[in-house]
């Protein structure tokens, strides 16, 4: 983006707050207090944004100063940019006092909360956030965040990456469902119904079928969509047991899918420069899933 106007000069930031400084303030001389410089600069670097633009920004009096209408149109963007590039800096300068672990569809599931709690006592110094974002890599890819958790079936080669633990697979279907009255379903019989898959972030491919006796399909963009027309009635799903954890709407039922293998869970991150709390959440991790995987089960009969 060239940020150079006709006449050559540079838009900077500096230009910007100037502009915003002297409508905040009211005045030239508060701006210039505001901003710890002199008023001759203040006046200078208006004029120079003035030059850069190629519009007059601002109406001046004795008295006032108020915003042209091209003015009022910079002024809106400006701000954007400003609080942009200010938050831009705070990242920066946070350093690695956030951890940002992403995911497509459901984070760690029902291990979700528990994970929060011992991680904000574990690491006081280190902000959770997690971070959604329907992508196969939940926004790694993306520079969204500095590990994600993935279920999909994915190349792993390109990152940094650790295996979690299984999740079961579950059937999601309307509640008013002839089949929510039952305790599990058979794999077998969901080939008997229509699916909804999403093909870019789901861990569900008809590859869980004989090519024969595969259902037939509706695909979808993300898990709103997926949620949306399995509640219609129209269509069921099948999921790993995060997603029956973290999304339970109105309108929708689980139930414990037999026969179908379970669906893997990985960390992955950036092989260079792994933000230092990586070892953490990984372990922290793994060790939610063994707990939950030694602990008795209920007879699914």
């Amino acid at each position: 983006m060239d940020t150079r106007g006709e006449n050559g000069a540079r838009l900077e930031l500096k230009h910007l707050r100037c502009l915003l400084a002297i409508i905040d303030t009211g005045s030239f001389t508060d701006a210039a207090l505001e901003l710890g410089v002199s008023q001759a600069t203040v006046s200078r670097s208006l004029l120079a944004l003035e030059k850069i633009l190629g519009v007059r920004l601002l109406h001046r009096t004795s008295r006032t100063v108020e915003p042209t209408m091209a003015g009022v149109q910079i002024l809106a963007r400006a701000r954007l940019l400003l609080a942009g590039a200010d938050e831009l800096v705070a990242e920066a300068t946070s350093g690695h006092s956030r951890l940002h672990i992403g995911h497509a569809w459901s984070a760690f599931g029902r291990h979700t909360t528990e994970f929060q709690r011992r991680w904000h006592h574990d690491h006081p110094d280190i902000e959770l956030r997690l971070v959604r974002h329907n992508s196969s890599t939940g926004g790694l890819a993306e520079g969204l965040c500095d590990l994600a958790v993935i279920r999909s079936a994915l190349d792993l080669q390109p990152w940094a990456h650790a295996f979690v633990g299984h999740e079961d697979r579950y059937l999601a279907l309307a509640s008013d469902d002839p089949w929510a009255r039952r305790r599990s379903i058979h794999l077998a019989e969901v080939a008997t119904r229509t699916l909804a898959i999403d093909r870019r972030t789901g861990t569900t491919t008809l590859n869980l079928w004989p090519e024969a006796e595969r259902p037939a399909t509706e695909y979808v963009h993300d898990i709103d969509d997926w949620l949306a027309v399995i509640a219609s009635g129209r269509c069921v799903g099948v999921t790993p047991e995060a997603t029956a954890a973290q999304y339970r709407p109105s309108g929708i039922t689980y139930r414990p899918l037999r026969d179908a293998e379970p669906v893997p869970v990985h960390l992955i991150w950036r092989r260079q420069d792994p933000h230092p709390a990586t070892r953490a959440a990984v372990a922290l991790a793994i060790d939610l899933y063994r707990t939950n995987h030694q602990a008795p089960r209920r007879s699914r009969r």
